[in-house]
């Protein structure tokens, strides 16, 4: 029987996507619509909900979140030249955490395109690589759904990512035969050598780590991760500025972060033989020095799914494969251990008390009054290693940041995340991260997305002062930032605001923007901090 038989004849590139689109469950659609798209939005099925992000950017953070939330792809439909170029900074974040996303892109019509029309985009297939795992514009209408289809499967494959079309908007009435969703397992197995070779070295060694990165949370490899730290008894850290959870930071064996300066990373890791790291790139580095990757003496083996990934570590030895099933067969090999563990990481003096707010005392509060399955999504750069020392997350999936640095991603990301489940999200972000996408706030208030935004007001871009004054470069032009008015902004929005000048007046403030409840939608807490002053990375990260 053929896999189309059911169909009826005369269907049309339209219905056969919004079919591939219901059945693969991407029935929540993400974008900013043009006349490129038009057609396409022809008879718009009464069962799909399109969140409508006014900047494309936002969009694909928006998209970016609720495919976090949901653990499948989601849909993200861009205008054209013009909004794929506005979208690439976001595209680049979801290429770097491995966020699957189908982005379709509207194009002029065929019979246009050689004569370089208003709207047209050239060559539209490679304008958005390498930040994509796929891209191609359909020879032929009648090859839309199933390009689609293969794209989806790309994106789904691990490593996954963002993959793109591009579809002439006359495409969209032409007809084309539907294509039905299919299943491609792709749980790359570990040499067995290779994965008994490494159960032997962690048999026989010393002092063990495990450095998880955001791999372990991308493929719901917690549990496994775990299980193999306490079987080796290994000291965890998580990767440099990754972008996700990738294990429970109340557990004895966590260590605390990974520094992204060359000098530094190779001095935390130097007092360990053996260093085994899961799903992390692990030499992220922010900064230039004249230092080695590790130190001699330090062993690093490697698990990964992506063999590129592979391919650029300068040390160490790789194993290309998918984490769940490698850490289970690799668990199962060891030999009982009575090594002694390495001693709890000590936690922070408590924030001492001042005239003004700080972002330590913020976060102090926050801790206790953060329930433990809440998701925490962060963008505020001069204050992550705080945010990291003072408020541990412990569930797969309960931390989400941008592991590539391009800013905006935050505030839209945390919407998405929130409208995946309709659980409130905490969001912490900086004022010059906000003001990158805070338009995403009239999408949270439109959609009633439950987030409790804590707003961290420094005046500027802190971060980048903060690098400035660690290679001698002050003042920086173009980092203060003064005179706006985030709460009136925010309500402008739709998006009821609070703020606290007052330390004294902060727990209620807190407890008001958190404990909203969940279809109250969006609430937003403006707090005026104080700017870091010291340089950025000089201090031991590890709190």
């Amino acid at each position: 029987m053929s896999p189309y038989a059911g169909h009826r004849a005369g269907t049309t590139v339209r219905e056969a996507v919004v079919r591939f689109l219901r059945e693969t469950g991407m029935t929540t659609a993400f974008g900013n619509p043009g006349s490129t798209e038009l057609r396409m939005f022809r008879d718009w099925p009464e069962d799909f909900t399109y969140v409508l992000g006014l900047q494309e950017s936002t969009a694909v953070a928006l998209a970016a979140g609720h495919a976090l939330g949901t653990r499948r792809a989601a849909f993200v439909s861009l205008h054209s030249a013009g909004g794929v170029g506005h979208a690439l900074g976001a595209v680049f974040n979801a290429h770097r955490d491995r966020v699957p996303l189908l982005i379709v892109a509207g194009q002029q019509a065929r019979s246009l395109i050689q004569l370089r029309p208003f709207l047209g985009a050239d060559e539209p297939d490679r304008f958005p690589r390498p930040y994509v795992k796929f891209a191609r514009q359909p020879e032929r209408a009648a090859d839309v759904p199933a390009v689609l289809a293969e794209a989806h499967r790309i994106a789904m494959t691990h490593p996954r990512g963002p993959v793109f079309v591009s579809v002439p908007e006359d495409d969209w009435d032409e007809p084309a035969e539907p294509v039905r969703p299919r299943t491609v397992h792709a749980a790359y197995t570990a040499d067995q050598d290779a994965l008994a070779a490494l159960a032997a070295r962690l048999d026989t060694c010393a002092r063990p780590a495990l450095v998880a990165g955001p791999g372990v949370d991308d493929e719901e490899a917690l549990p496994e991760a775990r299980a193999l730290a306490e079987r080796t008894r290994a000291a965890v850290w998580i990767s440099p500025l990754s972008g996700r959870s990738g294990f429970p930071e109340t557990h004895p064996l966590f260590q605390g972060f990974l520094p992204p300066v060359p000098g530094q990373l190779a001095a935390r890791l130097a007092p360990y033989d053996v260093v085994v790291a899961l799903g992390a790139p692990v030499f992220t580095y922010h900064v230039a020095e004249d230092a080695p990757p590790l130190h001699p003496g330090t062993e690093l083996f490697h698990l990964d799914c992506d063999p590129a990934q592979a391919a650029w570590l300068p040390t160490g030895t790789s194993i290309v494969t998918c984490l769940k099933p490698a850490l289970t067969r690799l668990t199962a090999q060891l030999a009982s251990t009575d090594r002694e563990p390495p001693p709890p990481r000590p936690a922070p003096p408590p924030a001492g008390s001042g005239p003004g707010i700080t972002a330590e005392l913020v976060f102090d509060l926050l801790r206790a009054r953060l329930p433990r399955d809440r998701v925490l999504v962060e963008e505020a750069p001069s204050h992550r290693d705080a945010l990291h020392a003072r408020v541990p997350v412990d569930a797969s999936g309960g931390f989400l940041t941008t592991g590539s640095g391009a800013l905006g991603w935050g505030l839209p990301l945390a919407v998405g995340r929130a409208l995946a489940d309709r659980r409130r999200v905490v969001c912490v972000l900086g004022d010059g991260s906000a003001l990158y996408s805070v338009q995403a706030l009239w999408t949270a208030a439109r959609h009633r997305a439950p987030v409790s935004y804590v707003l961290l007001d420094n005046g500027g871009y802190a971060a980048v002062r903060s690098l400035g004054r660690r290679i001698g470069v002050s003042p920086v032009p173009g980092t203060d930032i003064t005179g706006i008015d985030f709460p009136a902004l925010a309500a402008a929005l739709g998006c009821p605001a609070d703020h606290a000048t007052d330390p004294a007046d902060l727990p209620a403030a807190l407890d008001r923007v958190l404990d909203a409840d969940d279809e109250d939608g969006p609430r937003l807490l403006h707090l005026r901090v104080a700017a870091t002053e010291g340089a950025m990375y000089t201090d031991p990260w590890a709190g």
